[in-house]
C-alpha cells in the first residue's frame, strides 16, 4: 500500500467535545495536548513514564464486534494523540467541577480528607471513576487494584481508601465495634472515625449518590465511525515521524514489509519509554489496534488463543473467567499468569500494554514471559510470505536468531496451552515493592511427571532479572529428568542451577548475592508447592496409605503469599467543648479549603498557569562529571536547532551568580553530576530539549569524593565539629557492667513530591520589575537571590505562590536557584520564561535527605540501665553547604530521643562530597539520628537478653527533666503516650501471639516493636519563628487573609481561615485566602520546622484582634446588628478595615561554645507500635498493624493533624524499609524516577492503621494550646523497621545465631532476606569486597 503525503484528520472526543486535529503530530502525547492544546490543566505531570498515576485519564472505545463500550484508565503521559482516533477521553474536568456539578467521587474524596497537597488527587479521581464506570459497586479487591498505579506522597493513602470504600458493595464493620471504643458504641467523650466512616471526621449522610444519568454518553458519532465498513488506513505525518494505522491484517503485513524496522505500537508503554529515556527515534510507527485478528480471544482444543493486541487487563479478565469455567487441571498455566498479573504494573499500564508487546519487547524483568515459556506457549506469526508458528521458549526470549521473529513478521496471536493432570506450574517474583514495581527476579517453573508417579518427565525453569534477557536452566533441567521429586533431587538441582546460571559481580542492578539467593529460594518454594500438590492429589484419589509424604510443619509456612486484606483505619481525637459555638470552626475536622478544587482539577499550581504572551521555555544542561574543570562550552550546534532563541551561561548573570556557597550556573568547574552548567531557551519545551542535546561541554576530570568514608579519609567537611556533652564519659565507662560498640549506615531519601520544581518568570517591562511565580517553601529566599542575580532591589521582584504540590523540605533552597536561572534568561531575552523540571532532572539536581553514618560506644548495667554513651555522627552533605550545618546541629541536639543518658557525648560532622547537595527533609536529621539511637538501644536489649520495651522504659525520660543541652522540659506526656500505646495496641497479648506464630512457622516470621518519641519542634533561632499577616475586611463583610506561610499540603491556609473565623466571630464562608506573595507580606520566614501554622496563626490572630478591637465600639453600640451592618457603619465612620498582624517568635537559642541553650520552643511526644510478617525466603514483608499515640494537645483541625501524622508515618516507612538511592562509582545517580525509586504505595500501608490523639493535653505557648504535627510522625515509621528486626531476630535465634547483629536502613527485601541466614544463603557464590568494581556504591 502507498502512504499518502497528506495527513488524515484525527477525530476524537474530550469531555464530550469533538476534537478534529488536521495536523496531528505522532510525537505529541495526550498530556501535553490537554495542557497546551485544550488548556485543560487538571491532568498533572508527575513523572512522564507512567509510574505515578498523576496524569490518569479515562479512555472509552466502542468495540463493534461485542457492541460494548470499554472504559479504561490510562497514563496520558504515554498515550500518543494519534492513537486516540475514534476514542472518547474523559479528564478530571469532565467528571465534575464547582461550576457545574461536583461528582460524588470528587465530593467524597474532599470530605474524607483524601487530599493534602492535591497534586495526585485528579489521578486518584480518574482511576476510581474508570473503575466505577465499569463496576458501579466494586469489590475491595477491584478498588485496590484500581489504585495500584497511583502514588501519593502526602496522605498515607488511608483517607483515599476510605473514600473508595464508600462505593464498595462490600459492607464492613468497624474494627473497634463492640469494644466500647467505637463511636457507634456511644462513647460521648471521644469522636471516632474508622474505615466505614462511623463518626464526624466526615458525615456519610451528606454524600450524594452516584447518578449514572449524569455521566457523559459515548458519542454516537464515534459508534458510527467504529461500525463503518470498509475501514481505511489512517496516516498522520509529523515533523519527524509518520504514524500509520492500517485497517486490516493484509495492510499491516504490507507495511511491515515496507518498513521492517518500524515498531508496532499499541499502548506505547515500551516503545514510548525507549523514545523518552533512551532518545530512540522512529521515522515510522505502525499502530495496529484496529485489526480484528489481533484482538481475537478463543478457546481451542489445545488451549486459549489470545490476540497480540489484547491488553494485559483484558488478558487478566479473560483468564479469570476461564479458570472458573474449566477443570482446574487444565488451568494451571492460566493461574500462574493471573498471579503475576495481579502485581504487574498499575491498572493504567495493564490497560495500555499489549500481550504481544510484552512478549516481543522481552524485557528481562517482564513477569509473564517466563511463565508463558515454561507453559510451551506458541506464537502465531504472519508476514507477506505467509504464516508460521514458533515456540515462545527460552531461545526466543534470548533472541537467538533461528528462534526469533523475522524483521517483516508480526505476532498475530498467542496460544497458551492447557495444562495436563501431571503438570505442575508456578510463578514467582520479588520486587522492591509488592505492586507496580519491576521484579528484582522473577521465574516460571513447570514440571511434568510420569503418570501417577513423581518421576520427572519434563522440567522447565526460567528466570528474569538475572541477565539482559530471560535465562533458562536448560542444562540443569535436562540432567534432572528421570529423577524422583525428593530432597536429594532438590539439593542436586540447587547445585546445578548455581553452576549453570551465573550473575557477574558487577551486574547492572546490583543486589548480586540476593539475586543469586532468589534463584534457589524460588526453586525451594516450587519444590514444596509441587510436593504439597502431589500429596493432595494422592489423598483425593486414594483413601489408603499416601504415596507421597505430607509436608512437614516446618516447611508448610514456605507456601503461599501473604494474605492481604483491605486496609482499615481508626482515628480518635478530642472533641470540642459542647458549649463552643457551632459557628466556631476551631477544633473541628474542617475539610481542606482547596479539597474540592484538588478533586476537580481546578486547583492551580505553578505549571498550570496559563501561557503568557511571548513566553519561552527553558531547559538546562547539567554536568555529566562529579568533579571536573570546564574546559569549553560549545553552543553553536544548539543555536542552529529550530526554535532555539538563546543559550544562557554564567557570563550572562548581571549580578551575583547564586550565593557564597552555591552557584546558579556552574563557572570554571563542576562539583557534582547534575549541576546546572547552562540553559537553552526556545519557543517550545521540545525545542529547548533538542537544543540541550546539542550543547557540547569538554571537561578535565578531577578526583571526586563520594562517600562518607572517603570524606573522613580526606578530612573533607563543612564547618566545625558540633558537640554536646554531659556527665563524665571516661568515668562512666569505668563503672558499667558491660560495653558494646557498633555502627550503622542510613541511606538518603528522595523527596519525591508529586509536583516537580516549576518557575514562571514574567518581566513587567518597566523599572526592572519582575513577577516570579514559583513552587517554593521560601518565597523571600527566591526574591533575594533573584534580586541579587539581576542586581536590582528586592522591592522590584514580586514572588507569588498559590500552592505547592508537595515539598517536605525539598523546596526551601533549590527553587531560588531555579528562579535565578530563569530570571537571568528572562533578563537576557526580555521575554517571559517558563521552566518546569522533568522528574528525572528534579531527582538528579535537587538532592534529598542526608545519608548518615553513626558509630556508638555504649555502657550499661546488667539491669539494662544505660549510663554512658559516646556517639559519633556523620552526614553526607553533598557538594555545597545548603542546610547541612543546621541538619548536623539538629542531629547532635536530638540524638537522645526519649532517653536520659547521664553521661552522654554526641559529636557530628557534615561531610563535603561531590554528590548533589543534600538539603532539608521532613524531620531535619531527627529520623536518621534517632533510628541510630534506637539501634543501639536494641543492641543493649539483645546483649542483656531483656525485652526491648523494658530497656526503653527503664531509660526513658520521666517527669520534669533536662536535655543534654540543659533545656528544661516536662516528659509526663511522653510516659502517657507510651502507656496508652501499650494499652491501645494490646502490646503484650500480641507479643505473645507473635511468639506463638513464630514457633509454628519456620519460613515466615512475625515481629512487633514499640518505639517512643520526643520530637523537638521549630528552629533554634528566635528570628526563624517570626511571622506576619495582613487581613482586609471589605465593605460587603467578606474577609481576605494573607500571611507569610505557604500551602504545601499541610493545611496551613485552612487553619488560618479557622483562626480568622473564630477571632472575628464570622462564619468560615466569609473568609478567603488568595495567595502567598512578597507583595502583601514581606520578609516572611520559610514554611518549615512544623511551626508554620503556629507562628502564622499567631500573626493572623493578632491582625484579627486588632480589627475586632476597632470594631468593638460599633458592635457594642449595635449589639443586635449583623456583621455586614457593623462593617458598613465602620467604613462610614472611617474605621480602618485592614490590619497587619505580627508575631515576634518563640524564644530559642543555642550556644555551641558552651553546649547549652533553649534550643527549641517545645516538644511533641508520641509512641508507635507496629507488627509485621516477613517471608524468610524472599525478604518480602507485610505491615500488619500500627497503633500511633501522638501528643497533639488541642488540635486546631483534627482531620488535618491526623492526616499529617499518617502521611508522615508512611513516608517514614518508605525511608526505613524501601526507598533506596543508588549511585555509580563515578557519582552518577541511577534512581531518577518511579521506575527505579520506590515510595510506598497502597499495598504498603498497614492493614490496620490506628491513630490516637492524646486527650486532655495542652501546650500553653502555642496558639489555642495546639502543637505542630507536620514532621513528628515520620520517625514513628521506624517502628516498622524494628518490628522487622524483631522478626529477623526470631529467625536468627531459631537458626542458632545468637548475639547482636546490625541492620542498616533502608531495611529492603534484600537486607531482610540476607539477614535470614539459611542453607540457601550459604550455598551461593560469595564475592569478596575490594576484588571487583561494584555497580553501585554505599554513600552513607
Amino acid at each position: 500500500m502507498a502512504c499518502t503525503t497528506q495527513s488524515d484528520a484525527l477525530v476524537f472526543f474530550v469531555n464530550g467535545r469533538k476534537i478534529t486535529e488536521k495536523n496531528a503530530d505522532p510525537e505529541e502525547l495526550l498530556l501535553s495536548y490537554l495542557k497546551k492544546g485544550l488548556r485543560l490543566s487538571g491532568t498533572k505531570y508527575g513523572c512522564g513514564i507512567g509510574g505515578c498515576g498523576a496524569c490518569t485519564v479515562m479512555i472509552s472505545i466502542y468495540e463493534p464486534t461485542s457492541r460494548k463500550i470499554r472504559h479504561y484508565p490510562a497514563n496520558s503521559c504515554l498515550v500518543p494523540i494519534c492513537s486516540l482516533h475514534g476514542s472518547a477521553v474523559t479528564t478530571v474536568e469532565g467528571v465534575g467541577s464547582t461550576k457545574t456539578r461536583v461528582h460524588p467521587i470528587q465530593e467524597r474524596l474532599a470530605k474524607c480528607h483524601g487530599s493534602q497537597c492535591g497534586f495526585c488527587t485528579p489521578g486518584m479521581v480518574m482511576s476510581m471513576y474508570a473503575l466505577l464506570r465499569n463496576h458501579p459497586e466494586p469489590s475491595m479487591e477491584q478498588i485496590t487494584a484500581a489504585l495500584d498505579g497511583n502514588l501519593c506522597r502526602c496522605t498515607g493513602y488511608r483517607p483515599i481508601i476510605d473514600t473508595c470504600k464508600s462505593f464498595s458493595g462490600e459492607k464492613a464493620s468497624c474494627p473497634l465495634r463492640g469494644t466500647g471504643q467505637c463511636c457507634l458504641d456511644k462513647q460521648a467523650d471521644v469522636s471516632f472515625v474508622s474505615f466505614q466512616m462511623c463518626s464526624d471526621l466526615c458525615n456519610p449522610e451528606e454524600f450524594q449518590p452516584i447518578d449514572p444519568t449524569q455521566e457523559f454518553i459515548f458519542p454516537p458519532e464515534l459508534m458510527k465511525m467504529a461500525q463503518q465498513q470498509p475501514k481505511r488506513t489512517l496516516v498522520f505525518h509529523g515533523e519527524r515521524t509518520t504514524w500509520i494505522s492500517p485497517a486490516n491484517l493484509y495492510e499491516l503485513l504490507d507495511l511491515k514489509a515496507k518498513y521492517p524496522k518500524a515498531p508496532l505500537v499499541v499502548g506505547n508503554t515500551s516503545v514510548g519509554l525507549e523514545m523518552k529515556l533512551a532518545g530512540v527515534h522512529h521515522s515510522v510507527i505502525i499502530h495496529p489496534t484496529r485489526i480484528p485478528e489481533l484482538h481475537v480471544v478463543s478457546n481451542t482444543n489445545r488451549g486459549l488463543v489470545v490476540g497480540a493486541a489484547c491488553c494485559l487487563a483484558q488478558l487478566r479478565d479473560t483468564l479469570m473467567k476461564v479458570v472458573l469455567e474449566l477443570p482446574e487441571e487444565k488451568t494451571k498455566i492460566f493461574r500462574a499468569l493471573l498471579l503475576q498479573l495481579k502485581t504487574l504494573a498499575g491498572e493504567q499500564i495493564r490497560s495500555l500494554a499489549s500481550l504481544g508487546g510484552h512478549i516481543a519487547s522481552r524485557g528481562s524483568t517482564w513477569d509473564l514471559n517466563p511463565v508463558l515459556a515454561v507453559g510451551h506457549s506458541v506464537l502465531n506469526l504472519a508476514s507477506k510470505d505467509g504464516t508460521r508458528q514458533i515456540p515462545l521458549n527460552d531461545q526466543f526470549l534470548a533472541r537467538h536468531g533461528n528462534a526469533d521473529l523475522k524483521p517483516k513478521e508480526v505476532i498475530v496471536s498467542v496460544l497458551i496451552p492447557y495444562s495436563q493432570k501431571d503438570d505442575f506450574v508456578s510463578a514467582f517474583r520479588q520486587a522492591e515493592r509488592r505492586k507496580n514495581a519491576l521484579s528484582v527476579v522473577n521465574s516460571g517453573m513447570r514440571v511434568l511427571f510420569k503418570p501417577n508417579t513423581d518421576i520427572i518427565m519434563d522440567l522447565n525453569i526460567l528466570y528474569g532479572g538475572i541477565g539482559p534477557t530471560t535465562v533458562s536452566a536448560r542444562k540443569s533441567c535436562q540432567r534432572l529428568i528421570g529423577r524422583q521429586w525428593n530432597e536429594q533431587m532438590l539439593d542436586d538441582a540447587c547445585k546445578l542451577l548455581l553452576g549453570e546460571i551465573s550473575l557477574p559481580t558487577s551486574a547492572p542492578g546490583g543486589k548480586v548475592e540476593y539475586r543469586r539467593t532468589l534463584l534457589v529460594s524460588f526453586l525451594f518454594k516450587f519444590y514444596l508447592k509441587v510436593l504439597a500438590q502431589l500429596h493432595q492429589a494422592d489423598q483425593e484419589e486414594s483413601q489408603s496409605s499416601a504415596k507421597y509424604p505430607d509436608l512437614s510443619k516446618k516447611n508448610m509456612s514456605a507456601l503461599g503469599a501473604f494474605h492481604c486484606e483491605a486496609p482499615q483505619g481508626v482515628q480518635t481525637y478530642e472533641d470540642v467543648d459542647p458549649a463552643q459555638s457551632p459557628q466556631d470552626p476551631v477544633g473541628r475536622p474542617i475539610m481542606h479549603q482547596s479539597g474540592v478544587k484538588h478533586a476537580t482539577g481546578e486547583a492551580v499550581y505553578c505549571s498550570d498557569i496559563r501561557a503568557v504572551d511571548e513566553e519561552l521555555f527553558l531547559a538546562v544542561v547539567t554536568s555529566s562529571r562529579a568533579h571536573a574543570k570546564i574546559v569549553t562550552i560549545d553552543v553553536s550546534e544548539a543555536l542552529k536547532v529550530p526554535g532555539v532563541v538563546d543559550v544562557v551561561t554564567a557570563e550572562d548573570v548581571p549580578g551575583k551568580n547564586g550565593t557564597d556557597h552555591e552557584q546558579a550556573y556552574a563557572k570554571d568547574k563542576v562539583i557534582c553530576m547534575g549541576q546546572i552548567v547552562c540553559a537553552v531557551v526556545a519557543e517550545s519545551a521540545v525545542q529547548a530539549k533538542r537544543g540541550v542535546d546539542k550543547v557540547k561541554i569538554k571537561y578535565e576530570d578531577l578526583e571526586p569524593i563520594l562517600t562518607i568514608e572517603d570524606a573522613i579519609k580526606h578530612n573533607s567537611y563543612f564547618g566545625k565539629e558540633k558537640k554536646i556533652e554531659q556527665g563524665n564519659i571516661e568515668e562512666g565507662f569505668k563503672s558499667v557492667d558491660e560495653i558494646i560498640e557498633g555502627e550503622i549506615h542510613i541511606g538518603g531519601q528522595e523527596h519525591f513530591y508529586l509536583e516537580t520544581n516549576s518557575v514562571l518568570v514574567v518581566p513587567r517591562g518597566e523599572d526592572n520589575e519582575m513577577d516570579v511565580h514559583v513552587s517554593t517553601q521560601d518565597a523571600v529566599r527566591v526574591q533575594e537571590l533573584v534580586a541579587s542575580a539581576l542586581d536590582v532591589q528586592s522591592s522590584k521582584i514580586m514572588c507569588h505562590t498559590k500552592r505547592v504540590g508537595g515539598a517536605f523540605g525539598g523546596k526551601i533552597t533549590k527553587p531560588a536557584f531555579f528562579a535565578v536561572v530563569a530570571a537571568v534568561a528572562a533578563n537576557k531575552t526580555g521575554r517571559p520564561i517558563r521552566f518546569t523540571l522533568e522528574r528525572d532532572e528534579d531527582m538528579l539536581i535537587t538532592g534529598g535527605r542526608h545519608p548518615f553514618f553513626g558509630k556508638y560506644k555504649v555502657g550499661f548495667m546488667n539491669d539494662g540501665s544505660i549510663t554512658v554513651a559516646d556517639i559519633e555522627c556523620y552526614i553526607n552533605a553533598g557538594c555545597t553547604l545548603d542546610e547541612s550545618e543546621l541538619v548536623i546541629e539538629y542531629v547532635v541536639l536530638k540524638t537522645d530521643n526519649a532517653y536520659k543518658i547521664p553521661n552522654l557525648r554526641v559529636r557530628g560532622r557534615a561531610c563535603k562530597t561531590n554528590l548533589p547537595s543534600n538539603t532539608a527533609f521532613r524531620g531535619f536529621g531527627f529520623p536518621q539520628a534517632c533510628l541510630f539511637t534506637e539501634s543501639w538501644i536494641a543492641a543493649v536489649a539483645t546483649q542483656t537478653g531483656l525485652p526491648h520495651e523494658k530497656i526503653r522504659e527503664i531509660n526513658m525520660y520521666k517527669g520534669v527533666n533536662l536535655t543534654p543541652f540543659k533545656e528544661e522540659f516536662d516528659a509526663t506526656n511522653l510516659a502517657k503516650c507510651w502507656n496508652e500505646c501499650m494499652e491501645k495496641s494490646e502490646y503484650y497479648s500480641r507479643k505473645t501471639a507473635v511468639e506463638e506464630f513464630n514457633k509454628q512457622n519456620y519460613w515466615k516470621k512475625k515481629g512487633i516493636a514499640i518505639i517512643p518519641m520526643k520530637f523537638s519542634v521549630g528552629f533554634n533561632y528566635t528570628n526563624f519563628h517570626q511571622a506576619a499577616a495582613l487581613v482586609h475586611i471589605y465593605t460587603d463583610g467578606s474577609v481576605l487573609v494573607t500571611h507569610g506561610g505557604i500551602e504545601l499540603g499541610q493545611g496551613i491556609h485552612t487553619k488560618m481561615l479557622q483562626i480568622a473565623s473564630r477571632e472575628l466571630n464570622v462564619p468560615l464562608s466569609y473568609v478567603h485566602f488568595c495567595e502567598t506573595s512578597t507583595v502583601t507580606v514581606p520578609n516572611a520566614i520559610v514554611t518549615a520546622g512544623s511551626v508554620g501554622s503556629d507562628v502564622n496563626g499567631k500573626a493572623v490572630q493578632n491582625a484579627c484582634q486588632i480589627l475586632r478591637k476597632r470594631l468593638e465600639p460599633i458592635i457594642n453600640k449595635y449589639p443586635g446588628g449583623k456583621w455586614e451592618d457593623w462593617i458598613t457603619e465602620a467604613h462610614a465612620q472611617s474605621v480602618s478595615l485592614s490590619a497587619t498582624g505580627y508575631f515576634r517568635g518563640y524564644v530559642a537559642n543555642m550556644n555551641w561554645d558552651t553546649g547549652e541553650g533553649q534550643a527549641f520552643p517545645y516538644f511533641v511526644f508520641g509512641a508507635a507500635c507496629s507488627e509485621v510478617e516477613i517471608d524468610c525466603l524472599t525478604g518480602d514483608h507485610k505491615n500488619v498493624r500500627t497503633d500511633i499515640v501522638m501528643d497533639a494537645c488541642f488540635s486546631i483541625n483534627p482531620a488535618v493533624d491526623i492526616g499529617q501524622i499518617e502521611g508522615a508515618f508512611v513516608q517514614g516507612v518508605g525511608l526505613y524499609t524501601m526507598e533506596e538511592i543508588k549511585f555509580s562509582p563515578e557519582g552518577e545517580q541511577y534512581t531518577l524516577g518511579p521506575d527505579t525509586y520506590k515510595i510506598p504505595a497502597v499495598c504498603d500501608i498497614p492493614q490496620q492503621l490506628r491513630v490516637y490523639l492524646l486527650q486532655n493535653s495542652r501546650n500553653p505557648i502555642a496558639i489555642y494550646s495546639s502543637k505542630g504535627m507536620g514532621e513528628a510522625g515520620l520517625f514513628l515509621g521506624c517502628s516498622v523497621f524494628f518490628a522487622i528486626r524483631d522478626a529477623v531476630a526470631a529467625v536468627r535465634k531459631e537458626r542458632g545465631l545468637t548475639g547482636t547483629f546490625t541492620l542498616n536502613s533502608p531495611l529492603t527485601v534484600e537486607q531482610i532476606r540476607m539477614a535470614c541466614t539459611d542453607n540457601f544463603t550459604e550455598m551461593i557464590p560469595k564475592d569478596k569486597p575490594g576484588t571487583y568494581k561494584p555497580w553501585a556504591i554505599d554513600i552513607a
